[in-house]
């Protein structure tokens, strides 16, 4: 096979997404299947081993040569299919969250992943291009694919894409992002006393972290409707008889924007400089994972991934201010070309994040989700694929990248500016 796409021109790419639509219907019980497997045994961020083998042993099913414990994390997977000029890498999430496993639904992207590569990996010979598939751990903290990028996973990439479940409606792919985030912990020591006995002798860490607090609530008036702040206390003390003399508070910055970002976090690291002027106290701030960066939707997948949507029956809702939220997705999307398109489980009216949600992904409508996603994002790739002004244009966006700079986050290079 050459590097160049070998398609007839006799040759529709309707007739490669029909095939691609076929191929998926094949599969169709034994993605649902792993869907429900994984959903009964949820596995936390860098520990999905279990989930990293149901979703490995589908693809070296379909032919893939497949690793699992790549990029520097031993619950990666890379699968791949193919060896045209054209990388497509599909991302497959299998993390659970603490106490209501599949809640946001990363069964479903696993297995929609995997329909997608299965099914591109049909057609990958007559498109030209080569199906990498990257199971890409910890997204619900940790950002593994921060990290993956790091390693070198996207050098190779061309495009990137995958689905995210959510209730009820399917928006426009083009209007939806997420983000950036940026996480840390604060730690305030102060001096342990007796507080009955000698409280003037103790530096209280825990008003420490009560005073943050009470700041960022009162900052928050004065902060644009597109940021969040927000913070939890992990520790303040043991006993009410003892002045605590460490407190530890997570805190968080999200925006659309990196620079605001940026200028965010100075604005809530003077409430905590604040905090500690007040009572006296040190403190030490820790980044809890890599900055999660806002998410760029890539315009021509994103309108044929929506097409690919309707022609399954779906309709597409606009929805007033949809965003929010933070994804590692993100970080990919800023250094290769990307979509990250939301797909709705049709019976569902629960917020994700909820026990409620979590039922909702294994139900049938669920189920189609699968199916959905997995075509759309292949049809997306056919049409890309077979469309040669934009399969060039993301040929030369790849060609012009200087090597490395997937590796790259653009966050950090706004923070050493400022």
């Amino acid at each position: 096979m050459t590097d160049t796409m070998t398609i007839d021109t006799d040759t529709a790419a309707a007739d490669l997404r029909r095939r691609c639509e076929d191929v998926i219907a094949e599969w169709q019980d034994r993605l649902v299947a792993a869907s429900h497997d994984l959903h009964a045994h949820p596995e936390l961020a860098f520990e999905e081993h279990r989930s990293a083998g149901v979703v490995a042993d589908l693809l070296r099913e379909a032919g893939f040569a497949v690793e699992v414990g790549v990029w520097g994390l031993d619950t990666a997977i890379e699968a791949v299919y193919g060896d045209g000029e054209l990388t497509v890498v599909v991302c497959s999430e299998y993390d659970a969250l603490p106490g209501i496993g599949h809640a946001c639904g990363h069964n479903i992207i696993a297995t929609a992943g995997v329909g997608a590569a299965i099914a591109l990996s049909t057609v990958a010979d007559q498109l030209g291009i080569r199906v990498k598939l990257l199971g890409t751990p910890a997204e619900e903290k940790g950002a593994g694919k921060a990290h993956m990028l790091e390693a070198g996973a996207w050098e190779d990439a061309t495009v990137s894409l995958m689905v995210h479940p959510g209730p009820a409606i399917t928006p426009p792919t083009a209007t939806t992002s997420t983000q950036s985030r940026d996480r840390f912990h604060v730690e305030f020591t102060g001096r342990a006393a007796h507080a009955a006995a000698a409280p003037t002798v103790g530096i209280n860490a825990g008003d420490a972290a009560t005073i943050m607090q009470v700041s960022m609530g009162l900052l928050r008036q004065h902060l644009p409707d597109t940021v969040r702040i927000s913070a939890v206390t992990l520790s303040g003390g043991d006993v009410s008889n003892i002045i605590p003399a460490q407190a530890v508070v997570e805190a968080e910055v999200r925006s659309f924007d990196l620079a605001e970002t940026v200028d965010l976090k100075k604005r809530v690291l003077a409430c905590v400089d604040g905090a500690a002027t007040a009572t006296g106290c040190s403190y030490e701030i820790t980044p809890v994972d890599p900055i999660y960066e806002p998410l760029i939707q890539y315009p021509f997948l994103a309108d044929r991934f929506d097409a690919a949507l309707e022609h399954r029956g779906r309709v597409i809702t606009p929805v007033a201010g949809l965003g929010g939220g933070s994804t590692d997705m993100g970080n990919v999307s800023q250094v290769v070309p990307s979509i990250h398109p939301m797909i709705g489980v049709m019976t569902s009216s629960a917020a994700p994040h909820t026990a409620d949600f979590a039922k909702d992904t294994i139900t049938p409508a669920a189920d189609d989700a699968i199916v959905d996603g997995a075509y759309g994002m292949a049809a997306a790739i056919v049409d890309l694929a077979t469309d040669p002004e934009a399969r060039a244009a993301v040929l030369e966006l790849q060609a012009n990248r200087t090597p490395g700079a997937t590796r790259k986050p653009a966050y950090a290079e706004i923070a050493a500016r400022d």
